[in-house]
């Protein structure tokens, strides 16, 4: 939008300026990296479950992260903001221990 603005109050009406209004930029929020944890005694059918419930992986996305989790000792299920993240950390966390499973998941900046 543009408006018509004196530029300074000793300005006659013929020598007007043209200002615009700016547009504040929106900050895109944090993303934080929702990480699961290997341990020994979770089982890996719980890890390809726990994929596909929480983070809405297909069976062959949620075997590879598996797969990865067993052998590199953690590995990503997925990227969120800070709410969505934490709330996933919470949730996951909840299931594993009603179902008597030691699964950690952690969260860190992306």
């Amino acid at each position: 939008m543009l408006y018509n603005v004196k530029v300074n109050e000793y300005e006659s009406e013929s020598e007007k300026g043209v200002a615009t209004l700016a547009r504040p930029k929106t900050k895109q929020p944090d993303m934080y990296k929702v990480l699961l944890l290997n341990d020994d005694y979770t089982t890996m059918e719980f890890v390809v479950h726990v994929l596909q419930t929480f983070f809405h992986k297909t069976a062959e996305e949620a075997a590879r992260i598996m797969f990865h989790v067993h052998h590199h000792g953690k590995g990503l299920a997925g990227v969120y903001s800070y709410d969505v993240a934490a709330t996933k950390v919470v949730e996951v966390g909840e299931y594993a221990r009603k179902h008597d499973m030691p699964l950690k998941t952690t969260m860190e900046k992306a």
